[in-house]
């Protein structure tokens, strides 16, 4: 979407600040590189089946409401500019 996304704002999360800080590389990166809502989540969905094991669930968007069951120690949500990353595990 952007060239230089800004730098991911956490509005809330039980994840641990490695983990954390990995989602948000992966994110800003995603950003970087793909122009839809639905290609930013695989983008990042993917590669964190792949570092971190399945399953991982990834909504991005500019307006949506949740209510999910995750994984402890595996849930966060962000901003990265105009866009809300919900990022969660399910067991």
């Amino acid at each position: 979407m952007n060239s230089e996304p800004s730098q991911p704002i956490l509005k809330a999360s039980d994840i641990s600040d490695e983990m954390r800080d990995e989602i948000f590389q992966i994110s800003v990166e995603a950003v970087k590189t793909q122009d839809l809502e639905r290609d930013i989540a695989s983008t990042i969905k993917k590669q964190l089946d792949s570092k971190m094991g399945t399953t991982w669930h990834v909504i991005v968007g500019k307006n949506f409401g949740s209510y999910v069951t995750h994984e402890k120690g595996h849930f966060v949500y962000f901003y990265i500019d105009s866009l809300a990353f919900l990022v969660f595990k399910t067991a």
